[in-house]
């Protein structure tokens, strides 16, 4: 006799919840997504809340550069003075690119070029390893991400800070004494700041995801460094060459060029402002200004995907 078997019915299968319904719940529990990414508002408000930390690592960051080298932080001095002295050799003796301008002047000119452009290249070589360089830090605490290029920034604006006393030096050597006009530095490196700091989020995010950008990059800065006057004066230099005007205003107003001149214009007697394009601080606070914006806000728009990956 067969006997029948009657197997249980299977209880009915309930369908997932929807994401929607998922979200709801967490919104009602108080819970966010990991990692996401603040308002613009927010995220200003987070970065001003951890302006100590910014300062100390870019002190830290200072200190720790030269730190295996028996001179020391004379290295932050030392290395922008010998690029000068090298580029005095090649371009203002060999090469004749002091020309137009008076042998007092030239030196003077040549060092305060060097070290302005000096703060912008160090602070976008910094800012290009500002993630993929501190990974461990990035995936291990929270915090905004963009306190790591501005602090790179600041890095380098303390140390442009310590060449500055041998420039005062190599300037009073040459005949410009300390005048009121020397106050103009302020502003001028404050706007080449948020121009470089700009700069350093950009390439910052940039180098986050290609990594061998930071091996191009010095051929770029140095292919800039030629063409913003660092060796030579610009508007003298184009004067008896068959080159459209327009070039002559290009090169002039480029940010590395601007901010340059503005030093050399407050710190060197002979450097008039007929070595200046017109409109100049208006250049320097619209390049510091554009820079700073555009810079911030498209590196904020990606700060859910730093170290991930």
């Amino acid at each position: 006799m067969s006997q029948a078997l009657h197997t249980p019915p299977s209880p009915p299968v309930r369908p997932a919840p929807a994401e929607d319904d998922l979200a709801a719940l967490a919104a009602r529990h108080g819970l966010t997504v990991s990692g996401a990414r603040p308002t613009l508002p927010g995220y200003v408000r987070e970065l001003w809340a951890r302006r100590h930390f910014i300062l100390a690592f870019s002190r830290a960051k200072l200190t720790a550069q030269y730190s295996q080298a028996k001179l020391g932080q004379l290295w932050q001095v030392a290395t922008p003075l010998l690029n000068a002295a090298v580029y005095f050799f090649v371009f203002g003796l060999l090469l004749g690119a002091r020309r137009g301008i008076p042998s007092d002047v030239y030196v003077p000119f040549l060092v305060t070029g060097v070290f302005v452009f000096t703060f912008t290249q160090s602070s976008v070589l910094a800012g290009v390893r500002a993630i993929s360089g501190n990974l461990g830090l990035v995936r291990a605490l929270h915090f905004p991400r963009a306190a790591l290029p501005v602090s790179f920034a600041l890095q380098q604006l303390q140390q442009l800070l310590f060449s500055m006393i041998v420039l005062v030096v190599v300037v009073m050597a040459f005949g410009s004494m300390p005048a009121l006009s020397w106050l103009l530095v302020v502003p001028a490196l404050l706007l080449q700041f948020v121009f470089n700091t700009g700069l350093a989020l950009i390439f910052a995010r940039l180098g986050s995801r290609t990594p061998d950008l930071a091996q191009l990059m010095p051929f770029v800065l140095r292919t800039w460094m030629y063409a913003s006057g660092v060796m030579f004066s610009i508007p003298v230099m184009l004067a008896d060459k068959n080159v459209p005007s327009w070039l002559g205003d290009v090169l002039q107003w480029n940010p590395a060029a601007v901010y340059m001149d503005l030093v050399r214009f407050a710190m060197i007697d002979a450097y008039g402002s007929s070595y200046l394009p017109p409109h100049v601080w208006a250049f320097a606070a619209g390049w510091a200004l554009l820079a700073g914006v555009i810079g911030f806000v498209y590196f904020w728009k990606a700060e859910e995907t730093y170290g991930r990956g």
